[in-house]
């Protein structure tokens, strides 16, 4: 399979040249998958999807146009590729845009396990999702299901570019998932858990996923409000992945090129404190977003994007490296009807030296935030204000659950103060181990 597209891809590339275009790249994808939803028992959704499909850009000088499409046939593809030259003809030109220069091209391809020895069945899918189901509703407290969810998929990723590359390869991907509702009537809480993984070998239990999104949506039962003050606020590592995500969003080259993120003139700069690292891997053996090559045919490189608190670089695609005057780092993806764009892969804040519970022994009054509701993030000024629910901690112990309330900050100030505890686990392509963040405006009654 992996040939056979790969083949594909490169024909439309050639197609595309001979036609006229001065250079082209195509991404072709082939993709399966399974997701059964399962509600009280009951499947509420089964979906069996096969797709396979090409993304063709193809450059007129300085201008390009991207066009898409499922139709495989040689035909077809000329078709497209007579499109979109058309269309390329009438784009405005771009001076930073273009293929890459042939020595920039990986030429190494390290083996990253991205294939499981096997997949599960519908029926396994279907076994899993009960599984976890049964596991929530048999905590005491919970009183009704709001579904549980089991997927599986394979995927396989063909590039060809007209400077010469042409490599292709495949990734699997399994999950499962529940949400669990406590309590009755009015007074209803909800909460959830997941597991996802390249392989099925390392997919957590069902009973386990279960189970902890059972006993969270109890623990919130009977939440109350508090008052407005500013008070130290600890992120559940399952919240505290987007504090790290907001940094990425903040360190995108296409936003430092515009000069519309608050990091735009930090390069070089503390934003953490000195015990502070984050981490891009985009070779981590078994990654959720490990992948061999970029979007552009470029390698990546395991890297310390904050290193001892310091700001260290950018994620640039190539574009917005040139825009930067600056060397791309294979940072570059791109989907089947949409350019590069600068991303990231296997992104985590470096586990601390404290537990969890020695950082809440450091709370004398705070809060605990376990969820995270809406989004009112200003890249611009970096500006933070979000609502929440969790709960209080008094005296370092937590106390009582609470709800309705919003915390707002700067994320600059929130970085600054950020202390990262001891227990990360890789369980996304974005992690992070829970951590206290001083200062934060608590918005209540």
């Amino acid at each position: 399979m992996t040939d056979d597209l790969l083949n594909i891809a490169a024909d439309a590339v050639a197609i595309a040249r001979k036609l006229g275009a001065t250079a082209a790249e195509a991404l072709a994808v082939d993709r399966r998958g399974t997701d059964i939803e399962i509600r009280d028992g009951a499947i509420e959704k089964l979906e069996q999807a096969e797709a396979r499909e090409i993304g063709l850009r193809v450059f007129a000088g300085q201008s390009s146009a991207i066009i898409s499409g499922s139709v495989l046939t040689r035909d077809a593809i000329t078709r497209l590729a007579e499109t979109a030259l058309a269309m390329a003809k009438l784009a405005p030109p771009d001076p930073f845009a273009g293929i890459a220069e042939p020595d920039q091209l990986a030429t190494s391809f390290p083996d990253l396990d991205l294939v499981s020895e096997r997949l599960p069945s519908p029926a396994e899918l279907e076994a899993l999702a009960r599984s976890a189901e049964d596991a929530a509703l048999a905590v005491k407290g919970v009183t009704k299901s709001s579904g549980a969810d089991a997927s599986a998929g394979d995927r396989t990723i063909a590039l060809a570019i007209s400077n010469g590359f042409a490599r292709a390869y495949r990734r699997t991907g399994v999950s499962v998932s529940v949400s669990a509702i406590a309590g009755d009537s009015t007074r209803m809480e909800r909460d959830y858990d997941y597991s996802s993984a390249v392989h099925l070998a390392d997919l957590e239990s069902p009973e386990i996923v279960g189970r902890r999104a059972g006993e969270r949506a109890a623990k919130r039962l009977h939440p109350r409000k508090v008052k407005s003050e500013t008070l130290p606020v600890i992120f559940d590592k399952r919240v505290a992945a987007g504090l790290v995500g907001h940094l990425l969003a903040g360190i995108n080259g296409s936003a430092i090129a515009r000069g519309t993120s608050f990091l735009k003139d930090k390069l070089g700069q503390a934003l953490f404190g000195p015990h502070v690292a984050i981490v891009e891997d985009p070779f981590r053996s078994r990654g959720l977003a490990s992948r061999p090559f970029d979007g552009e045919g470029l390698a990546g490189a395991r890297r310390n994007l904050i290193d001892a608190g310091h700001l260290t670089t950018w994620l640039l695609d190539l574009r917005s490296a040139r825009q930067l005057g600056l060397k791309p780092a294979g940072g570059g993806a791109r989907g089947l009807g949409s350019p590069p764009s600068p991303a990231s892969s296997n992104v985590y804040l470096e586990a601390g030296t404290s537990s969890p519970n020695e950082l809440l022994s450091h709370v004398n009054r705070g809060l605990y935030v376990t969820e995270l509701i809406g989004s009112s993030i200003n890249m611009v000024t970096g500006d933070y204000s979000r609502g929440a629910s969790g709960f209080w901690i008094d005296n370092g112990e937590l106390s009582f659950p609470v709800s309705e309330i919003t915390i707002a900050g700067n994320l600059l100030d929130m970085f600054g103060s950020l202390t990262p505890a001891d227990d990360l686990e890789f369980r996304s392509s974005v992690n992070a181990p829970t951590v206290l963040v001083e200062g934060l405006t608590l918005a209540g009654l």
